[in-house]
């Protein structure tokens, strides 16, 4: 990364020439003209690269996806409806009905739910495992048709943090790509891709956007995974696609490979497309997110201990404390900072920590999370109502555990509604 990443945040992905608009373009077209018939059929047989109907590509949508690329430090990248969609691509770019991947057992419901019900429905089978297990003790659920490895840097809602390189190494030992959701870290704490990990999603519409104003996904491709290394195991790559007149992706496109693949199959057929005035929002976003990660993390530090240091509290996990299980770990991955969100209980269990939410007025509750307002949900209710007692417990969820996401408030406001509510209860 020559530039930093401040920099990046603000001048990637969109270089505009003389006279040109220097804010992104707003693209808010579905189709584009071409002069002849053979124009636009090189654009279907990418032989040519172009625009000609939103679903599948769009300039406002490339040129953001493009800065989240240099940003992540990546070779391609994509945007997509959501960050599920986000995460569903990745795997189900590499993966078909008989295949198998490994996931951490610590990720976001919702992707929990996909990997483990929805994707299990079209014959993916994916295990979840204890992110801490050794590495030898992770080889053995590795099976012969492993296609992937998947993991959050920090987790939603548990704030455990990946060991990177352990998860690559296992990953990569068995010749198959690490895919990891950086939503949390975003690529201002953490860049995956520089400790091994192949291939990174976000949710973009959570710290990228910051504003709670647009939904959003991508997917960011490091170009460094060798596909025809391992070219019996991922034929959609190292094979001809007979949609696309035998064209073999991997050979075609090399580094982009894997993102080319992703748009002409998945979101042709899918079309899970992120709107270009969405887009926008992410844009805008991302200009400022080198300068509010910083000060998220101050503030959900200076909240962590108080809470720490509070005998009402039963507990608390927060990758910025040094008592928690996962400080070195978050030191080694996120030296300038993990993110905003942190977990806790109330003593009393549950039904106290549900008293203590109903009893904020600053803080509110609402199903979102790293946005630049502070909000909290207790997922057992919440995010992950969709899970039985023992999914619960397999993803280390305690039914007391009160997700608490830190904004850009003046902290002691935050601290000072959190003392009220503590003593209305």
């Amino acid at each position: 990364m020559d530039k930093s990443i401040e920099t990046i945040a603000l001048h990637g992905g969109y270089k505009p020439g003389n006279g040109e608009p220097r804010q992104v373009p707003i693209y808010q077209s579905t189709t584009w003209k071409y002069a002849t018939s053979e124009d636009m059929g090189d654009l279907f047989d990418l032989k040519a690269s172009g625009y000609f109907y939103t679903r599948l590509q769009n300039p406002t949508n490339d040129f953001v996806a493009n800065k989240l690329c240099e940003m992540e430090g990546g070779a391609a990248a994509m945007l997509t409806s959501s960050g599920q969609a986000a995460n569903f691509f990745a795997i189900f770019n590499i993966c078909e009905a008989g295949d198998h991947f490994i996931t951490s057992s610590s990720i976001y419901g919702g992707t929990y739910n996909l990997f483990g019900v929805t994707m299990k429905k079209m014959g993916i089978d994916c295990t979840f495992v204890d992110q801490d297990l050794p590495l030898e003790e992770l080889q053995k659920y590795i099976k012969p048709n492993t296609k992937c490895v998947f993991g959050e840097t920090i987790t939603n809602p548990t704030c455990c943090v990946l060991d990177i390189e352990k998860f690559a190494a296992l990953a990569h030992n068995n010749g198959i790509p690490l895919i990891m959701d950086n939503t949390f870290a975003t690529p201002v704490n953490c860049r995956p891709i520089e400790f091994g990990c192949d291939i990174v999603t976000h949710s973009t519409t959570k710290y990228i956007d910051g504003h709670g104003s647009s939904v959003g996904g991508a997917i960011i491709d490091s170009g460094n995974f060798d596909w025809m290394a391992s070219a019996e195991k991922f034929p959609g790559l190292t094979k001809p696609d007979e949609s696309y007149h035998g064209l073999t992706y991997a050979t075609a496109f090399g580094k982009g490979a894997y993102i080319t693949k992703a748009t002409a199959q998945l979101m042709r057929d899918f079309g899970c497309i992120q709107s270009p005035q969405n887009a926008y929002y992410i844009q805008l976003g991302l200009e400022s997110l080198a300068v509010r990660m910083p000060q998220v993390c101050k503030n959900a530090q200076k909240i962590a201990e108080f809470l720490e240091s509070d005998d009402r509290i039963a507990w608390i996990k927060y990758p910025g404390l040094k008592g928690d299980k996962y400080y070195d770990l978050g030191q080694k991955y996120c030296p300038k900072g993990t993110c905003g969100v942190m977990c806790f209980g109330i003593k009393g269990g549950r039904e106290q920590s549900i008293k203590f939410m109903d009893s904020l007025e600053l803080v509110t509750i609402a199903t979102h999370v790293a946005d630049c307002k502070t909000m909290l949900l207790h997922p057992a209710s919440h995010t992950h109502r969709q899970l039985s007692d023992e999914q619960l417990k397999e993803a280390g969820i305690p039914a007391d555990l009160i997700r608490f996401s830190v904004g850009l408030e003046n902290p002691d406001d935050i601290i000072e509604d959190i003392k009220k509510a503590l003593e209305k209860i």
